[in-house]
């Protein structure tokens, strides 16, 4: 049965591939309920589901965007570099097994390929939907962050503290230095100021420098 996340997922999986596709979407869903997973897990994946459908209007094929949602992470080692690329692999596999037109698997395929970056063009709209409905989470409110930021540093349990804290702040650092971190503009009105304010305070966190 499991739980109403996963229920929810389900149902969304039915809607966008349909009731023969129901045997994928569980194997999909149980990827996320990899025990190795802290953040990347079925929760991500409704969160942003949801962001995304509040997004909806923003992008040129929306549910190219929802099943790249559901392949982004689905392949996820933290002590491998290309999860993004198996990822994508699988959802080029899976969806061909599917029978889904050709333009729609090539949309997919890139676009779990852009999760990798999350430095879509300015005129990818498919693109720029899915990367701010990844990057929502940067903009929770102080318990929401906490949690997602524990949740983080869980999933690298066996990386000595130094050492996370160090590649921590080099990633966090890559996204504070972007132009905007949010490339539709719904998500900017909502996001930037937030995502940029926690950014802020757990870089200072993570190098002992003072927030400014």
């Amino acid at each position: 049965m499991g739980t109403s996340t996963e229920t929810e997922l389900r149902e969304r999986w039915r809607r966008l591939a349909g009731t023969a596709a129901g045997t994928v979407g569980e194997e999909l869903i149980g990827r996320y309920r990899e025990p190795h997973r802290r953040y990347h897990t079925v929760d991500h994946l409704v969160a942003m589901l949801r962001v995304i459908d509040e997004l909806a209007g923003e992008a040129d094929d929306v549910d190219a965007v929802r099943y790249a949602a559901f392949f982004h992470d689905a392949i996820y080692a933290v002590d491998r570099a290309d999860n993004e690329e198996r990822s994508a692999v699988l959802a080029e596999e899976v969806l061909g097994k599917l029978c889904a037109a050709p333009e729609l698997v090539a949309e997919v395929v890139r676009l779990v390929r852009l999760t990798a970056t999350h430095d879509p063009s300015d005129d990818d709209r498919n693109g720029g939907v899915l990367c701010d409905a990844d990057l929502a989470v940067l903009a929770a409110d102080e318990q929401g962050y906490a949690a997602y930021t524990a949740a983080v540093r869980a999933e690298y349990g066996h990386v000595p503290d130094e050492l996370f804290r160090a590649g921590r702040a080099a990633v966090l650092q890559g996204l504070a230095g972007q132009p905007k971190l949010f490339r539709t503009p719904l998500a900017r009105t909502r996001f930037e100021s937030a995502a940029r304010d926690n950014l802020r305070r757990e870089l200072a966190e993570l190098t002992g420098r003072v927030a400014s």
